[in-house]
């Protein structure tokens, strides 16, 4: 069974398992909107943000807004370890995860970006996810247009 560290505004943690996952009762009201019913409390969700790459949303619960973050089982195993996520690997692409639409691009040939600066925004099941970037760098080259629809692990972004 695997069990996930949830981290909600950066200092709330609780684990969270897919036997945990089974005993919510949820249903879809519209796109992105739920209705979720745990122990009897019916709570109203709608999910406003998704950063799928790092595991990052803006979930919005009763009228409350939240940052929730998500690690996996491997996550927690690398922290534990002491090493940090990526380190030592430098990336120069940024690729699709998933298929989807370029809704935005928020960057040029050219530009100077830092690390979690926004590249772009891809609608990908019906939820937008935005790209940040992994490092501080030079835009080498965007090879997508907004409005393209692209396919999992189609290049995007390059970095010099």
């Amino acid at each position: 069974m695997n069990t996930y560290k949830i981290t909600v505004d950066g200092d709330k943690s609780f684990d969270f398992s897919s036997k945990d996952a089974g005993s919510l009762d949820s249903i879809s009201l519209q796109e992105n909107k739920f209705q979720v019913l745990k122990d009897d409390v019916s709570y109203q969700t709608e999910i406003l943000s998704a950063d799928f790459l790092n595991r990052n949303y803006t979930v919005l619960v009763n009228g409350n807004e939240y940052e929730v973050n998500i690690a996996r089982p491997l996550d927690q195993l690398i922290k534990e370890m002491g090493f940090e996520v990526g380190a030592g690997k430098q990336v120069n692409a940024i690729k699709a995860p998933m298929p989807g639409l370029i809704l935005s691009i928020n960057v040029s040939v050219g530009q100077e970006v830092q690390e979690n600066d926004s590249l772009l925004i891809l609608e990908a099941m019906k939820m937008e996810n935005n790209f940040a970037s992994p490092r501080a760098g030079i835009i080498k080259s965007i090879m997508v247009e907004k409005g393209q629809a692209v396919d999992k692990g189609q290049l995007l972004i390059e970095f010099e």
